[in-house]
């Protein structure tokens, strides 16, 4: 519902519905009244209590601005609610999805001609420069001011709330499962007065993994190894290898486990090419973050690690989003599975 209807008409309106209007009234603080109730009626004002900090909405964002955070969890869950156009600039690509349609949809949207800084996003003045009425990151450093980054303080001092993710607020996302997607969802589903639609994405990809952990039900677990490709976050050969998160949970779901769980308390073990060589790992699953072709790193791994049963049965497959924080999930558990499981399928 538009916020900006003549005063007039809104006030014609409410006393319509409630038979209250009084001559005595000016028709300013008619206005102000009626657009109170228009928001009421459309659900507003949301609060949210989100990393210990209130923030209120008193109607629908449209100026949202996405941050990197190395992610692509918070511009798909709007997209897939239909919320594009209320993203004045996005920083977050993986350059490919397993959604059809949906890398190219990012690539459309606008990325408000930002110049990222050293930390590789969206400096602060830059923040204040583009107006936003809503920040989204996928952790707390995206607002922590020295790494150049606007606060939330900052940010509500020129009228935009904040928003950091599920397992977010203290930057440490080894914590995260299938349910923090979900509340990514149904959090933006209130914001912007889209519950109904956020529910049926919650529900349909319940379902669907549902029936497929179904059908791998007492299955045997093959060990995974789970790794993005040619990226390195550590001092050893293997540093992007995961360790705990969502990814775990995924992999239950589809019936596998990760081969390096206990290798690091953290999401990510910095493995060597001596611990990896040591591990059996009967399948890849091997995540493309802006790379081109995952595909060609995965068979680079099997060649160079013959003795693993992975290597032998040539078992891979190659994802992007559907396996991090976000809206697609179930699609991570089915090719997965598949992999795992042909036979039942």
């Amino acid at each position: 519902m538009s916020m900006n209807r003549p005063a007039a008409a809104l006030a014609a309106a409410l006393c319509l519905l409630t038979a209250a209007c009084g001559s005595s009234t000016s028709d300013d603080d008619t206005g102000a009244k009626s657009d109170a109730a228009a928001a009421a009626r459309a659900g507003y004002p949301v609060t949210l209590d989100n990393c210990g900090q209130k923030q209120t909405f008193e109607k629908a964002p449209s100026r949202v601005v996405v941050m990197n955070g190395a992610s692509v969890a918070e511009v798909s869950t709007l997209l897939a609610l239909g919320l594009d156009d209320r993203i004045v600039a996005n920083q977050q690509t993986y350059g490919n999805s397993e959604v059809p349609g949906r890398a190219e949809a990012i690539k459309k949207l606008p990325d408000g001609d930002v110049e990222q800084n050293d930390a590789f996003d969206v400096p602060r003045e830059t923040m204040i420069g583009l107006r936003p009425d809503m920040v989204l990151s996928t952790t707390a450093y995206g607002f922590d001011e020295k790494n150049g980054f606007a606060t939330r303080e900052q940010l509500k001092d020129v009228g935009a709330n904040s928003y950091v993710s599920p397992q977010g607020c203290d930057q440490d996302t080894s914590k995260m499962t299938l349910a923090d997607s979900h509340q990514l969802l149904r959090d933006m589903g209130k914001i912007f007065n889209v519950s109904g639609k956020a529910e049926e994405l919650i529900a349909a990809s319940k379902a669907k993994i549902a029936e497929v952990s179904d059908k791998v039900r007492g299955e045997d677990r093959p060990e995974v190894m789970v790794l993005f490709s040619n990226m390195s976050m550590g001092g050893n050969d293997f540093s992007s290898v995961v360790a705990k998160g969502i990814y775990n949970d995924i992999l239950a779901r589809a019936g596998g486990t990760n081969a390096f769980e206990n290798a690091s308390p953290t999401s990510f073990a910095d493995l060597s090419k001596e611990k990896v060589a040591s591990t059996g790992v009967d399948a890849l699953v091997v995540i493309g973050y802006n790379d081109p072709n995952p595909a060609a790193y995965a068979q680079k791994l099997l060649k160079e690690f013959p003795q693993w049963p992975a290597a032998r049965n040539n078992t891979y497959v190659t994802l992007s989003d559907s396996m991090y924080l976000g809206p697609s999930n179930d699609l991570a558990v089915e090719r997965i599975a598949k992999m795992l499981h042909p036979d039942a399928f």
